[in-house]
């Protein structure tokens, strides 16, 4: 990946809809060599697809969040199985330090959310687990 790829990868992460024209433009490149990159970093999986990005307004009827799981030793792949079954859960990272998975999630309610949490407690392999719920967003670069 070069110069041309990162700046091309950075307007599109701030406006995804930008036309290959505009985007030829900006970069004062052919169209043909912005299509060019954009089918080269879809093929690599450099880029995975194209989508909205929600703000606050959108998501105010969700309780959202972060589980810090630690798991034992050899667990992992049978935790992770159980966390994709669970609609709930949006986003799972491996992480280094104290805790082994940070996980997202959503809930309708703050019922709903007790209910998730415990489920996530109560998955085989889970050895202890902290919840911090979200209040506010204060920053969101999307990334």
């Amino acid at each position: 990946m070069d110069d041309l790829d990162r700046t091309l990868l950075a307007q599109l992460a701030a406006d995804a809809r930008l036309s290959l024209a505009t985007l030829a433009r900006r970069l004062k490149v052919a169209r043909s060599t912005i299509q060019a990159r954009l089918e080269r970093l879809e093929a690599t999986g450099v880029i995975v697809g194209y989508t909205v990005r929600l703000g606050e307004a959108a998501r105010t009827d969700r309780i959202r969040a972060t589980v810090l799981l630690s798991v034992e030793p050899r667990a992992h792949a049978a935790v992770l199985a159980r966390l994709k079954a669970l609609p709930e859960v949006a986003r799972a990272l491996t992480t280094s330090g104290r805790v082994d998975l940070l996980v997202e999630v959503a809930a309708a309610s703050t019922a709903a959310l007790d209910a998730v949490l415990d489920a996530l407690g109560a998955i085989p392999g889970v050895r202890n687990s902290e919840s911090l719920v979200h209040l506010a967003t204060k920053l969101d670069r999307g990334g």
